[in-house]
């Protein structure tokens, strides 16, 4: 395996901050120090640049098996690599559903040679429909380490309570998807100000709200893990961190659209701004930075949902879901980095540390021994998103036309680079 010397860059993990080379060799980190003097066969100028370990997102969509489409697993990481994301989770609302061992084989052979590990969710419940529980040692010896039946809520309790029971047997976390849909009821944004002035039906906050107390109720009666997906409004985020002072074993998650835009844009009547859950008001927006700021929100995650431009054309009929791998990190910079609301210790340990951890996986970090899983930014460059450059398949991003500041140049995955921008 080829050799790559990193000089003179600022290197970033949860605990260090400090400029200096690095040297990596059979794909692991082999020195950290200054003046390295080993010859490689690559080197990478990294005056003005940062390196920091490489990012892990536990939400997506690849949209495959059955809507390629859309997305693929291939596009999917090439995406994730453009971001700087050699780790995802990938959701179950495929055709068909997750919910059996050949679904998740499928998935993980496919991004076998990605330079992204892919972990497929399985199901929680038989055609994540509440057709029973599905078997869920077939599920994790096939390569499972997630349950979830992502996209809508179980609607039975009684079965999310049997899940998460069994969760403490088999060892899988399981991820809820917090909406109520007979509350939703055919809502398609946040239900406010902007939905009344649009004529259109809005999904009622109460929604998120109510699906995440249930869930964390259930999760303390049997004393198990659950973890909150794409976290929306001031009020989840206020019951979990409750929750989490009661010692509940709760861990959650939102996406850079949560802490920065607002469902004002929805005024442009383009769906390429609709989500599930939906843009909130500018209060959920600064309780989302609060919640991240004091450890209430574990990760940051894009809960990337790719649809072709032919499906998000209409704006009432349009399926729900926004592309976010490639914009990630820019965003997180932007919106939380370069505003001084937190640290980029801060930023590695929520979009890269806290994931691995949660799910049980090797936190890679800036030490001699470990994977050279790292992703290379230049975290002051200013670029404008422009859809029709992005690796996804799709383009519905909600930043399109957006000036962000910073952004990843080179990703490199167990020591070989898979993406350079350079």
């Amino acid at each position: 395996m080829s050799s790559i010397l990193i000089q003179n860059i600022r290197a970033v993990d949860t605990e260090c901050d400090k400029v200096t080379d690095v040297l990596i060799s059979d794909g692991i980190i082999a020195k950290v120090g200054n003046n390295i003097a080993e010859s490689a066969d690559t080197v990478i100028d990294g005056n003005s640049l940062v390196l920091m370990p490489s990012l892990f997102d536990m939400h997506v969509h690849f949209r495959d098996p059955g809507l390629t489409h859309k997305e693929d697993v291939l596009t999917g990481c090439a995406a994730a690599l453009a971001g700087g994301v050699t780790g995802v989770l990938a959701m179950p609302n495929t055709k068909p559903p997750c919910d059996n061992p050949d679904t998740i084989r499928y998935i993980i052979d496919k991004s076998k040679d990605t330079g992204v590990e892919v972990y497929p969710v399985g199901c929680i419940t038989g055609g994540m429909c509440g057709n029973g529980l599905c078997d869920y040692d077939a599920l994790k010896a096939a390569g499972c380490i997630c349950i979830s039946d992502d996209g809508r809520p179980v609607e039975n309790a009684e079965q999310m309570r049997q899940a998460l029971e069994l969760s403490n047997k088999n060892g899988l976390l399981v991820a809820s998807h917090c909406e109520d849909l007979n509350i939703i009821n055919g809502g398609i944004i946040n239900k406010g100000e902007t939905s009344a002035k649009l004529g259109v039906k809005g999904m009622d906050r109460a929604s998120e709200d109510y699906i995440t107390a249930r869930e964390m109720i259930l999760a303390s009666s049997v004393n198990a893990r659950i973890h909150i997906c794409h976290v929306s409004t001031e009020g989840s985020a206020a019951m979990i961190r409750f929750a989490k002072s009661r010692g509940v074993k709760v861990t959650c998650e939102t996406a850079p659209h949560y802490f920065m835009l607002t469902d004002k844009l929805l005024e442009k009547r383009d769906a390429d701004y609709r989500m599930s859950p939906p843009l909130r008001t500018p209060e959920d927006v600064r309780a989302i930075i609060d919640a991240i700021k004091d450890g209430t929100i574990d990760c940051i995650i894009t809960d990337h949902a790719p649809h072709t431009a032919e499906e998000k054309a209409d704006f009432e009929k349009a399926p729900n879901g926004v592309v976010g791998l490639e914009t990630s990190l820019a965003a997180t910079l932007t919106a939380l980095y370069h505003t001084g609301e937190i640290t980029l210790n801060k930023v590695v340990e929520l979009m890269s540390a806290n994931p691995r951890k949660i799910l049980g996986l090797e936190v890679p970090s800036i030490r001699e021994g470990s994977a050279a899983d790292l992703v290379i930014a230049d975290i002051n460059r200013k670029w404008t998103v422009d859809p029709d450059k992005l690796h996804s398949k799709s383009h519905n991003t909600v930043f399109k036309g957006m000036t962000l500041t910073g952004k990843a140049l080179v990703t490199i995955s167990k020591g070989k680079i898979r993406y350079d921008e350079r």
